[in-house]
């Protein structure tokens, strides 16, 4: 990898259209003054910025659940996964990931799987970082059952200033750990409900890299 490697990362393509505006609205700045056109340059890097999709090396090791976004640990406690997934409706440990608008958008599964059930509810927009987020807030809710018997649920998160949940897989779809599913735009967190019996290996506080960071492991038994 070279130096330019390491600084310049692909694009994902949901974010051209926006950089596109970014760029015209430029343009116009400069056409008004020389200062406001070059805080224009800034601002459009920064957009290119959050929608980089760059490659991640997810551990193959059975049994891993990974985590399903950059970000920061804000929240590990028990919780009821989303009712509209129709799990059990039984506490389970919820990993909450809070991305910051420099932090990279692109979601990744945190398990390998099949796609049991993809719900979308409209709702607030509270700071994704709150607890009353995962309740009142925009999300989208993933069921995805496990080759080991498991169910995980994954939930994505609008935040403060967040209008878009983009979610790129249907009921039935087969999942490889780390493979991108989607993305939210402008700041955001993603929720993520641990099976029954699975302890977090992480802390509050913890940096997390989207498809690389072990969040848990299913016990020796489960793995075979």
């Amino acid at each position: 990898m070279n130096m330019l490697d390491t600084f310049v990362k692909p694009m994902h393509r949901e974010g051209r259209k926006f950089v596109a505006i970014f760029a015209l609205v430029t343009l116009v700045l400069f056409m008004l003054a020389d200062i406001l056109g070059w805080v224009g340059v800034g601002l459009t890097i920064w957009c290119y910025y959050f929608f980089r999709d760059p490659e991640r090396v997810t551990p193959r090791r059975p049994g891993l659940i990974v985590s399903p976004a950059d970000g920061i640990i804000s929240l590990i406690e028990p919780a009821v996964p989303p009712a509209e997934l129709g799990m059990p409706a039984t506490p389970l440990t919820r990993v909450s990931v809070f991305m910051n608008v420099f932090n990279c958008h692109v979601n990744r599964a945190p398990v390998a799987g099949e796609v049991k059930a993809v719900s979308y509810r409209p709702g607030k927009f509270f700071n994704a970082s709150l607890d009353k987020a995962s309740e009142h807030n925009e999300r989208n809710s993933l069921r995805i059952a496990m080759p080991e018997g498991h169910e995980i649920a994954v939930v994505q998160i609008a935040g403060l200033v967040a209008r878009r949940i983009v979610c790129f897989v249907k009921p039935g779809a087969p999942l490889r750990r780390g493979e991108r599913f989607g993305l939210i735009r402008f700041g955001s967190r993603l929720d993520v409900y641990l099976p029954e019996g699975v302890d977090p290996m992480v802390r509050i506080g913890q940096t997390m890299v989207a498809g690389e960071t072990v969040l848990a492991e299913l016990p020796t038994a489960d793995r075979g």
